[in-house]
């Protein structure tokens, strides 16, 4: 017989485990070549592992929420042509030998010949199905008398002769498959949820710990001016969407001012490996990005050789990856220097930790109005309080102050952006 074995996918070196979230199909169901049979999810993504070819599902090895590692075992697949076409076939057989229902008008003998022998065409035989009906009364006008496509249509149902088959539930939004708690439920009385975590929150918190444990965290702040900018996005914003299929935001204008800054301070840009500063010699700039599981930071790699139009739309994939659960790992790995944007959100201010082994990374945050004096007047202006945390252990208040008024000056001066001043 000839079985394929399902196995885990090769997962990156820095991947050990994985955990297998749902089956998608049950034992002795058909599987269509490329269909989705279980979701694994990993410190970094939740990776799919398609049928490699149409059959039945055999066995389940290991179960949902089982822990695996590279290439382990958890399925086989019979591909043989029989068993590829043993469930349709079943249903087919099972929609035309329904018996009919005791209100439903008395079969013609040439439909009750018609039944008896299974001689509905398939195509006829799904409709019926799906329309929770059975051939009685229908007449065949098909070679040898087969009931066909043209004669269910021809002869609507008065009404079903038997309750339509029920509809499975839609798989609930990932969200809910993540973390299945109940607000309702944990608000009524002196109640408690216990839920595991996911092995992205795993990652994420310890990740985290390891930024504050292992580096000399400081932020500093700065204020900025977003009009010039928002009087640039709303002259051209039109323009800029007709001609390259994507909105302008104002990411795309924070990455650019992010580089702009970089450049000039490339200390900012590098990272520490033991007694070494290892200063890199290109611009990989993550983007934090909030998903249904949790914080990912996906990589705009070479941001300073993508246009405007590069990260934005680069941004919007990696945005739709997130939430899907689609991100491959290697838009997860590696990463120069972050940004984080709070104001997503409504954040005025906060201190974003370090991506390690990142040196610093800049919290973006919402812009208001506010009453700020220029030229000893007060006036209002749309105002955005940036903040950048850094490693002290290789980063001078000096660099990372200056690096961020770097940013300031490139978002109130956007010209500086396209002269390089």
């Amino acid at each position: 017989m000839p079985l394929i074995e399902i196995k885990v996918p090769q997962l990156s070196e820095s991947v050990a485990e994985a955990t297998l979230l749902q089956w998608k199909k049950k034992v002795g169901e058909a599987v269509g070549r490329d269909e989705i049979l279980i979701e694994i999810e990993t410190d970094k993504v939740v990776l799919e592992v398609p049928a490699p070819d149409a059959g039945v599902l055999t066995n389940i090895v290991e179960q949902d929420g089982a822990t695996v590692g590279s290439g382990q075992l958890i399925a086989t697949l019979d591909t043989s042509a029989g068993a590829a076409t043993a469930a349709p076939a079943a249903a087919a057989s099972a929609a035309t030998a329904a018996p009919p229902a005791v209100s439903a008008p008395a079969p013609s003998p040439v439909a009750a010949g018609n039944r008896a022998a299974g001689i509905t065409m398939p195509s006829a035989a799904k409709i019926l199905a799906d329309q929770g009906r059975d051939a009685a009364g229908i007449e065949g006008s098909g070679r040898d008398g087969r009931i066909t496509k043209g004669d269910v249509l021809a002869k609507p149902a008065a009404a079903p002769a038997r309750a339509p088959a029920a509809t499975p539930p839609a798989r609930p939004p990932l969200a809910e498959v993540r973390a299945p708690i109940s607000v309702d439920k944990v608000l009524q009385g002196r109640t408690e949820q216990r839920v595991p975590m996911s092995r992205l929150r795993q990652r994420i918190a310890e990740r985290l710990l390891q930024s504050q444990s292992n580096a000399a965290i400081l932020t500093t702040f700065n204020e900025v001016d977003m009009q010039p900018v928002m009087n640039l996005r709303n002259k051209y914003k039109d323009r800029f969407e007709k001609e390259h299929g994507v909105k302008l935001g104002f990411m795309s204008f924070f990455v650019k001012a992010a580089v702009y800054a970089l450049k000039k301070y490339p200390v900012v840009n590098a990272s520490v490996d033991g007694t070494d500063i290892v200063y890199h010699g290109y611009f990989d700039v993550g983007i934090a990005v909030s998903s249904p599981r949790g914080l990912v930071v996906p990589i705009l790699r070479n941001a300073d050789l993508m246009t405007f139009a590069d990260v934005e739309r680069t941004i919007a994939e990696f945005a739709a990856k997130a939430r899907d659960g689609k991100l491959a790992i290697e838009e997860l790995t590696g990463g120069t220097f972050s940004i984080s944007n709070g104001g997503t959100f409504g954040s005025m201010l906060s201190t974003p930790i370090i991506n390690p082994p990142q040196s610093a990374i800049l919290g973006v945050h919402a812009t208001k109005d506010r009453a700020v004096v220029e030229d000893g007047q007060i006036v209002i202006r749309p105002m955005n309080y940036l903040a950048m945390s850094y490693d002290h252990r290789i980063i001078d208040g000096r660099e990372a102050v200056l690096a961020l008024v770097a940013i300031k000056d490139a978002l109130e001066d956007p010209a500086r952006l396209l002269l390089e001043l």
